[in-house]
């Protein structure tokens, strides 16, 4: 009985432990920018687009762009990454469609 109380302890540990986020321009450089910015998909540092209208895109995708949940990019993560994108200076080593 003991051993099953620790592991129903441990599994409760486990599902409520909190992560760092990881910085905008990590994530970006990481999972955005293999495709924006590098001839695959549109440039989108520079355009001023809305936070509202980033965040959309990254959860639900569009066309070739996947979808990606908040087991990959967490909520917190994605609202700061549509913050940054939204008011980023364009990369002049950046090219894209």
């Amino acid at each position: 009985m003991a051993a099953i109380a620790m592991l129903g302890g441990n599994a409760r540990a486990q599902a409520t432990y909190e992560v760092q986020p990881r910085a905008p321009e990590f994530l970006y450089a990481r999972t955005c920018g293999y495709c924006h910015g590098h001839n695959v998909a549109p440039i989108i540092r520079g355009r001023n687009l809305p936070a509202p209208v980033i965040a959309a895109m990254v959860r639900s995708g569009q066309g070739a762009m996947p979808a990606f949940k908040p087991t990959e990019i967490t909520n917190a993560e994605l609202q700061a990454l549509a913050q940054w994108l939204s008011t980023a200076p364009a990369d002049p080593r950046e090219h894209g469609q």
